[in-house]
């Protein structure tokens, strides 16, 4: 019986769909190596140039992470199963040292006689609670007087703040800078039709207040970044990430690091989502799961490559069960261990962690003692810079040459599925995973517009021909479909 290897889905794109291959290996480097010489797109997002395995793709072999056993020399048998995990989206030291040192004592520390008292209201309120002897009346009273910091209020920050709401955590700290659009509405549970327009901040707070009323909600309508975050984190217990980008999540590691905070992590893509306490007082911190993040693109955002609504309610709700049991001093939290969730097989599976003794902020022998540039240290910066050497054209400047008559090809690089929601006339889809292949179906005498949803896949799809030695004319429409629709056609519908 052969080997296993497990996709992500957002390798997919590279395997033709296949969520599971079987080779015949005895080695773990063997099997990845007969992966990538049959699907040789995945290669360079597997290894980099110097053949060794990226960084931000971990390999394990059952539930054991190769790093920590024989790196690509660990021997698998008949039977095994070879997961790629891949990540998924994603002050001074002397200010950092006196955070630690005012740092507020742990709710589960508190005396009995320290707690705050329970009203008959709060009593009748929570009795489901009381009567449970793993939370009783004194773990109600840790809720009470607990603070949990949110960072975001979106797909995974609904779930957690109504939980934790309706739990009675005393307060509870928001932060979030975006508006409710009608897209969010199918995940973001925490928001209603009545408040697309309305900054998700001001939404949230008047859901969680109608929830429960005795808990105090601070606003903090700002992108949380390095100037703040340490600032924000040290006035809170426990900080839930519900963040959906790589810069952030890297920023709310470090700072939890740095101020001594138990990270409770989800992340969601499409049908899958993951769930840790990262801790570094007790376990690893982020960076010793990914010490570095993937190519800005790799992994699309929800806006591109969806996401299952209920998805994020189910890891939300992982992430308000861990926070609770923190708060109440709990055996048994998710430090060490990363959960693993596939929905659409309905799939859990635990892997084991371990503290990285070379890490960067948490190791032994620190080299990040405080914040930096998140957007340059994910690659966001260049990525930026590469992009505004790229040939661009605008919804309306296209119109206007295709109405003049431009001999113009159009290349759509969506997935079929949503081209069926909505197409630009006369465009020709080739999906991204595909460009390569059929690059022959490009004609090189004729100026091309690639188009995606947003900009982002056709930008790659041009950056892959171009490498590729395409010789032709190649040209981004900025916005994509969405840009069209806003500009030439509305009738042409936004996702």
């Amino acid at each position: 019986m052969p080997v296993t290897i497990t996709i992500p889905t957002p390798l997919r794109q590279f395997t033709g769909g296949q969520s599971e291959i079987q080779v015949e290996a005895s080695t773990a480097g063997e099997a990845l190596d007969q992966l990538t010489a049959t699907h040789s797109e995945l290669r360079r997002h597997l290894f980099n140039d110097q053949n060794t395995m990226r960084n931000f793709v971990n390999v394990y072999v059952n539930d054991e992470d190769i790093r920590h056993v024989s790196g690509p020399a660990t021997p698998v048998k008949d039977g095994d199963t070879i997961l790629i995990v891949p990540s998924i989206a994603g002050g001074s030291v002397a200010q950092v040292d006196d955070l630690r040192s005012e740092e507020a004592t742990q709710v589960s520390n508190l005396r009995y006689d320290e707690l705050p008292m329970l009203s008959n209201e709060e009593v009748a309120r929570y009795s489901r609670h009381l009567i449970m002897p793993e939370v009783g009346m004194t773990g109600q009273r840790k809720l009470k007087a607990s603070s949990v910091l949110m960072i975001g209020t979106g797909g995974l920050g609904a779930p957690v703040g109504m939980y934790l709401a309706a739990a009675g955590v005393g307060r509870m700290g928001l932060v979030d800078f975006d508006v409710v659009d009608a897209s969010n509405l199918q995940r973001q549970i925490i928001h209603g039709t009545k408040d697309v327009g309305r900054p998700k901040i001001a939404s949230a707070r008047d859901r969680i207040q109608d929830i429960n009323p005795h808990v105090e909600i601070e606003t903090h309508e700002t992108r949380l970044t390095s100037e703040n975050a340490l600032r924000l984190f040290v006035n809170y217990d426990v900080i839930v990430d519900g963040t959906d980008n790589f810069p952030t999540r890297y920023l709310v590691n470090d700072a939890c690091v740095l101020t001594g905070k138990p990270n409770v992590y989800g992340s969601i893509f499409r049908f899958e989502g993951q769930a840790s306490v990262f801790w570094a007082e007790r376990g690893p911190c982020y960076r010793c799961l990914y010490p570095e993040p993937p190519p800005p693109g790799l992994v699309p955002s929800c806006a591109e490559g969806g996401v299952l609504g209920v998805l994020p309610g189910i890891i939300g709700a992982i992430q308000a069960n861990e926070t609770i049991k923190i708060i109440l001093g709990a055996p048994d939290i998710m430090v060490n261990r990363l959960l693993l969730f596939d929905a659409w097989r309905m799939r859990f599976r635990e892997l084991k962690l371990r503290k990285n003794p070379d890490c960067p902020v948490c190791g032994d022998n620190p080299t990040i003692t405080e914040l930096i540039d998140y957007e340059q240290f994910c690659g966001i910066t260049q990525q930026t810079e590469t992009k505004s050497t790229m040939e661009e054209i605008t919804a309306t400047q296209l119109k206007q040459r295709l109405d003049q008559g431009d001999d113009i090809q159009i290349i759509d690089v969506r997935e079929p599925h949503e081209y069926e929601i909505g197409q630009i006339p006369n465009s020709k889809l080739i999906p991204l995973g595909q460009v390569l292949n059929r690059m022959n179906e490009i004609d090189p005498d004729r100026e091309t517009v690639v188009h995606c949803k947003m900009g982002g896949r056709s930008a790659k799809a041009i950056d892959a021909l171009q490498r590729s030695g395409f010789p032709g004319k190649l040209a981004n429409l900025k916005g994509g479909i969405t840009a069209w629709s806003d500009e030439v056609d509305p009738r042409v519908p936004k996702y």
